[in-house]
């Protein structure tokens, strides 16, 4: 079964619900949204945003009632150094010679879905 038709679990129905709050977010904060899920080989990004000349490469994690660690404990050394190689073949492969691009920058969104409403945390240059 391919990964496109494969059922949902709770756990991607509740990281979609995050990354959909956490687009809309930026979006009222004046970033537009480029990309998201945008896979670069085995790589992911969650959602490529752009606010004039900075391009964020955004990670969005969720928690709910239950998780025994806060959103962004979850953004270890591991899935840093992964975001930071989907990053570079994203600059390689779009924005390295787009002169209206100055930089890119790697922010964290943590999405409390235990709240009514969720509560969004972002972190501008987390890394």
């Amino acid at each position: 079964m391919s990964e496109r038709t494969r059922a949902r679990t709770p756990a991607s129905e509740r990281g979609a619900r995050a990354e959909a709050l956490v687009a809309d977010w930026l979006t009222e904060q004046g970033y537009a949204i480029v990309a998201r899920n945008l896979r670069l080989g085995s790589l992911e990004i969650d959602i490529v945003a752009r606010k004039e000349n900075v391009v964020a490469v955004v990670e969005v994690r969720s928690r709910g009632a239950t998780a025994r660690s806060t959103p962004f404990g979850s953004v270890g050394r591991t899935k840093q150094l992964r975001l930071r190689r989907a990053g570079e073949r994203l600059w390689q492969r779009r924005y390295r010679h787009d002169a209206s691009v100055d930089r890119l920058r790697f922010d964290v969104a943590g999405v409390r879905l235990d709240r009514d409403p969720p509560e969004i945390e972002y972190v501008i240059a987390a890394f």
